[in-house]
């Protein structure tokens, strides 16, 4: 809390909350859609095909399941980030691994009483770019909470930060990445999969000088 009073990391902790309800809302139309996994849990996919291929014989049967090989991967994603530069390690980072699967599962409860069950392709691409924008709004408010921000964004937000290249096309590659390790240890990639990578970037490059001002007004106004 070095340099920051308790009343404005409180402020930033609500915006980042807001900004993850909203990031998550997003997440869920992506999801609900059918189309494809983002290209974070391809990579997780992959990851936790190949692990318990190798680690079938000594591992209990049931025990790796591709949530606990996602948690493993983000708190490894942390200690790689704490050993670099532990500045981005933040309490919104905790707040952003715990607080994202239970917002998920809330809005999924919540849509599955609105959207209809055999909902067609083109209203599924429409819930698939709709869920990629708002994502990508939602994001730029968490990060540019400065509270924190999950592990698997930090990588994207460091790199762009490290070598002075624009979040968006930062965050296209990094996507990028995620989705072609993934696929090539069988993973699964879908059409969902290629639309998260060309939309979420590039649109989180536009909001995020406008989420930037929106902040700062938010916390010079309340903190």
């Amino acid at each position: 809390m070095k340099g920051r009073s308790l009343k404005e990391w409180t402020v930033r902790a609500l915006i980042l909350m807001l900004g993850l309800i909203i990031a998550h809302f997003g997440v869920t139309l992506f999801l609900l859609s059918n189309l494809g996994a983002d290209p974070f849990n391809v990579f997780v996919q992959g990851i936790f095909r190949i692990t318990g291929r190798s680690l079938y014989d000594i591992l209990p049967q049931g025990f790796l399941t591709h949530g606990r090989t996602h948690i493993a991967i983000s708190l490894l994603i942390i200690l790689v980030l704490l050993i670099v530069d532990r500045s981005y390690i933040k309490i919104g980072t905790v707040i952003c691994m715990v607080c994202g699967g239970p917002i998920i599962d809330v809005f999924t409860k919540l849509l599955g009483f609105v959207l209809p069950e055999d909902l067609h392709f083109i209203g599924r691409c429409l819930m698939l770019v709709s869920g990629c924008v708002i994502l990508a709004y939602g994001m730029t408010i968490v990060i540019k909470s400065d509270a924190g921000t999950g592990p698997n964004d930090l990588v994207a937000v460091v790199l762009s930060d490290k070598i002075k290249k624009k979040f968006g096309i930062v965050r296209l590659a990094v996507d990028a990445v995620f989705a072609l390790i993934g696929f090539l240890l069988d993973g699964v990639l879908g059409i969902g999969t290629l639309v998260c990578i060309a939309l979420v970037g590039p649109v989180a490059g536009i909001f995020m000088p406008v989420n930037e001002k929106a902040v700062n007004a938010a916390v010079k106004r309340f903190a």
